[in-house]
């Protein structure tokens, strides 16, 4: 073989692993996300769970999350009366014969104001089932999604907010995130401790807030910007990598 190919050969495996190199510190610095104060300045970078936020994104079982979710967000209590069930009079509105008119025998008909309503909506229930495993990796992976799109931010120091929704708002406007669906993650409920953040944050426009324990995958979906407490992400991956027990 002549030495030109075989340096041509060497360098084409140099290029390969530098590549492959490349692209491992880009995974590993891809699980950080930006940290800010309540003054909206950085403050660092906060690492991320690889199991939670740098997990293979499952489109499917997302999909399947989502469909599940809104399904059991429908009441299924919307409900018509039928024929049968209207009251009128059973007289025969006009003789069989002789008018022209189509044979009736009754008001309580689809036909008429007033009438029964042919195969209107009954009472339903349109609830489905998720296995809790599904659920949870359906959330690990909109999570790893929202990871890869950039779109997680940790805050720094929120607890200690006054609860003052103008302190809250400038935040949100410094991030430059006022026009954008933004979801804020508490570790706990607001009886526990975040009572301010809650206060503070609640009557803010495209604002929601969620607690780590009902976080769900349409939630992370419906939202641009996921914005976590420290604490928040501790509370998730205790709950999410917990053993079954």
């Amino acid at each position: 073989m002549p030495v030109n190919k075989v340096k041509s050969q060497k360098s084409k495996v140099k290029s390969l692993v530098v590549t492959k190199k490349a692209v491992a510190r880009k995974k590993v610095n891809a699980l950080s996300a930006q940290v800010f104060d309540v003054t909206g300045k950085a403050a660092g970078s906060f690492e991320l769970p690889k199991e939670i936020f740098g997990a293979e994104v499952n489109k499917p079982l997302i999909a399947q999350a989502v469909r599940v979710y809104l399904a059991n967000q429908r009441q299924g209590t919307s409900s018509t009366k039928s024929r049968g069930e209207i009251t009128a009079s059973t007289r025969k509105i006009w003789r069989q014969k002789g008018t022209g008119r189509a044979r009736h025998g009754a008001l309580s008909a689809p036909i008429f104001v007033g009438g029964g309503v042919a195969h209107g909506p009954k009472p339903r229930d349109y609830s489905l089932k998720l296995p809790k495993k599904m659920k949870k990796l359906a959330l690990i992976s909109a999570l790893s999604a929202k990871q890869q799109d950039g779109h997680i931010k940790v805050l720094a120091g929120l607890e200690k907010i006054e609860p003052k929704t103008k302190n809250v708002a400038a935040l949100i406007k410094k991030l430059g995130l006022e026009n954008s669906k933004v979801l804020l993650i508490i570790p706990e409920g607001v009886k526990k401790g975040f009572e301010n953040v809650y206060r503070a944050s609640r009557n803010i426009e495209n604002l929601n807030i969620l607690n780590s324990k009902t976080l769900n995958a349409y939630e992370v979906l419906d939202n641009k910007m996921i914005l976590f407490m420290k604490a928040s992400i501790d509370a998730l991956k205790e709950n999410l990598t917990k053993e079954k027990e």
